[in-house]
């Protein structure tokens, strides 16, 4: 079968790789396509449509809530913003200028990796904690959870840590300590699926908002990603990739997300729209 490939002069490859994104990532299941497809057949309230994607990440993953990304790094990007401006609409319209609110995020030096960019992208300042030394010795050290409590301070906005076998100190020990200080941690678990297990792991182990690649293990488009954990960061995340350019007596919050939550006012486009 000749393939709209052929028709590009794009040679097809044989990817034996996985769902890298440079090789196009997966092959998406005829079942999804199909469903892209008689979604594209109408048009709905996309505030409404992230009210029911909460609902239905947050019975999957035990999570809160959640919402449907752009992509694994624009989940990391909304997730450091909510952490920063929390539900403040005044915080959110200056990002990424973050003078004066809590603009620090810290990260195991050894977790540190080009899609952290996403997480700078906020304004934020990363704070950069522990030796991985593997080099020397046993070669066994690591960032301990003590070198990550004595980083905190008033400027804080959360803990980055990436999910990996190799991630060091574990998470539950870091998520523990974190809360006993009033700092969320936001977990990268991009590609961490399978196994589906993972799904509800990282939630289960203390992670406060959670990012996984729409477009891995997934299977679904390429550029799409879950943002989901504490409903309130959620919200946060979410008011600032919708779109706002409506009057604010039009602006009809999604219950499943904004029940308990009342806003002093309705945010510009959020740097999830830059």
């Amino acid at each position: 079968m000749t393939s709209i490939y052929h028709h590009l002069g794009v040679d097809t490859i044989i990817n034996a790789k996985g769902t890298a994104t440079r090789l196009s990532g997966g092959t998406m299941p005829p079942e999804v396509a199909a469903a892209m497809q008689e979604a594209t057949q109408y048009c709905v309230d996309m505030t409404e449509l992230q009210g029911r994607a909460s609902e239905i990440i947050a019975g999957i993953t035990g999570a809160e809530a959640g919402c449907v990304t752009s992509g694994a790094a624009a989940g990391l990007l909304l997730g450091t913003a909510a952490c920063v401006t929390g539900l403040d609409p005044g915080k959110m319209n200056r990002l990424p200028d973050t003078r004066g609110m809590r603009n620090e995020v810290i990260v195991v030096r050894s977790q540190r990796n080009f899609y952290d960019h996403a997480v700078r992208a906020t304004g934020i300042k990363l704070i950069e904690v522990g030796l991985a030394d593997r080099y020397s010795g046993a070669g066994v050290r690591d960032a301990e959870v003590w070198e990550v409590a004595d980083a905190i301070s008033e400027r804080t906005a959360c803990i980055f840590y990436v999910a990996a076998a190799q991630s060091q100190p574990a998470l539950p020990e870091l998520a523990r300590m974190a809360h006993q200080h009033g700092v969320p941690v936001l977990v990268d678990a991009a590609a961490q699926l399978p196994p589906v297990s993972n799904l509800k792991r990282f939630i289960e182990e203390g992670a406060d908002l959670l990012v996984f690649s729409g477009g891995k293990a997934i299977a679904g488009p390429q550029g799409s990603g879950i943002l989901c954990g504490r409903k309130a960061l959620v919200a946060a995340a979410l008011l600032q990739t919708l779109d706002h350019d409506i009057l604010p007596q039009q602006w009809h919050p999604p219950a499943a997300l904004f029940a308990d939550i009342e806003l002093r006012g309705l945010p510009q486009h959020g740097i999830g729209r830059s």
